[in-house]
């Protein structure tokens, strides 16, 4: 599933996009300069289209832990992340797993 991801590293907020995603783990690819700034534990935001929620358009805020980065022939970085626990943003309802 490719769905919109923004990464919160201190006061940056950097865009990715997902390659998978489930409600364990995530696997998303950004700019290679902006991979080295993933380390240990971070936070991310999902956005989800309604072709794939079936419903309204909502965003899912994570708390990832890393679990490996590797390097990609397009000069994107993959980071493949371990789901700590989320929040379901949807139309101002907050639902946490």
């Amino acid at each position: 599933m490719n769905a919109p991801l923004t990464l919160f590293i201190g006061d940056r907020e950097i865009p990715a996009y997902t390659r998978d995603l489930s409600n364990r783990g995530v696997y998303f690819y950004l700019d290679l300069i902006d991979g080295n700034l993933v380390e240990n534990d971070f936070e991310f935001m999902v956005d989800l289209p309604p072709e794939i929620t079936l419903s309204s358009c909502c965003s899912i805020r994570c708390r990832g832990r890393l679990v490996r980065k590797e390097s990609t022939l397009k000069n994107l970085t993959g980071i493949a992340a371990e789901i700590l626990d989320y929040s379901i943003l949807r139309d101002a309802l907050v639902v946490t797993g």
